[in-house]
């Protein structure tokens, strides 16, 4: 881990939650009637969706809409040797998270915090491409739940001299073989609106004024909504939709989605499992009739035939 910004600490700022969030984001990213323990709040097994934590770099504490560009502006510290980057244009690259330990359905009671740093900073010429690798924790013990990497690009800001980065691993599906399971979900057109309640309030995702002067056309999709909807995807068709089943989860941005696009997960076992049991899974989402818009898929998942297991 090497140059501009490489290795920069961010002050840590504490997190929380209650059990609404949790069940308003289920409801955000598809979980359906027979997940019921995603979705209500007495089920016996009610649980938080295990990729819940990465909303919380952007909600925080806040449980009232903000003021996205000037909540971003104000919390981003000035990285040294990088330029002032503007967040009213900037686009997720790429996320992974892995789950170390299950979120409780609410923080109540308890005091959390997601602790920054900045993996690095690359110039690509039309973007710069800020890599930063957030754990959230119990504030007191340190005891470590989610560890949160991602990029983000931010368009037009690159050609400042900076080094070009490393190239990412290429996780693809197997050559030759069919997927293992599909999944298709079409998105509503108010989708974003109801995901953005989750606590990102970017206004690309809810106006096209952003997205026409970025060249999108109007607005899109947040990336994370895709993000988290193949995740769910992928935890109900292989894991049985049970949170303990899966151990990590990674995919590339590769194009836009807009709403009422209808996204199509192929998803490959390739048959390799780690010692406690997780088997490797790949995966590619399209859009039906159209580009990839997610790539380099990645899973650590045990497979199970539970609730709705097409395996």
């Amino acid at each position: 881990m090497s140059g501009p910004g490489a290795g920069h600490q961010y002050s840590p700022y504490p997190v929380s939650w209650y059990k609404r969030d949790v069940l308003l984001f289920a409801n955000s990213i598809g979980c359906t009637v027979d997940e019921l323990h995603f979705l209500y709040e007495l089920h016996p097994e009610f649980a938080v969706f295990p990729t819940y934590s990465i909303i919380l770099p952007f909600k925080h504490e806040s449980p009232e809409v903000i003021d996205f560009y000037a909540a971003q502006n104000s919390s981003r510290e000035a990285i040294p040797g990088v330029p002032k980057l503007d967040s009213r244009k900037v686009v997720d690259g790429e996320r992974h998270i892995l789950f170390a330990k299950q979120l409780p359905t609410t923080s109540e009671g308890r005091k959390f915090e997601v602790r920054g740093k900045v993996v690095g900073v690359y110039d690509k010429g039309k973007a710069t491409v800020l890599e930063t690798q957030s754990d959230l924790v119990d504030a007191k013990t340190g005891e470590l739940y989610t560890r949160m990497t991602g990029s983000a690009f931010f368009v037009g800001q690159g050609g400042w001299g900076g080094p070009a980065g490393p190239k990412a691993p290429s996780f693809a599906p197997p050559k030759g073989k069919k997927p293992d399971a599909v999944h298709e979900q079409t998105i509503s057109a108010e989708a974003a609106h109801l995901y953005r309640l989750n606590g990102d309030y970017n206004p690309l995702h809810a106006t096209p004024e952003p997205g026409k002067a970025m060249g999108f056309g109007g607005a899109i999709m947040h990336g994370l909504y895709s993000w988290n909807s193949t995740a769910h995807a992928l935890l109900k068709l292989v894991g049985g939709s049970d949170p303990a089943n899966i151990k990590d989860y990674q995919a590339r941005f590769a194009s836009p989605v807009k709403p009422g696009d209808t996204l199509v997960t192929e998803i490959w076992r390739t048959g390799e499992k780690d010692g406690d049991g997780f088997e490797e899974i790949r995966f590619t989402t399209t859009i039906k009739g159209g580009k990839l818009c997610s790539s380099n898929g990645r899973a650590k998942i045990k497979v199970t035939g539970q609730r709705q297991s097409k395996l």
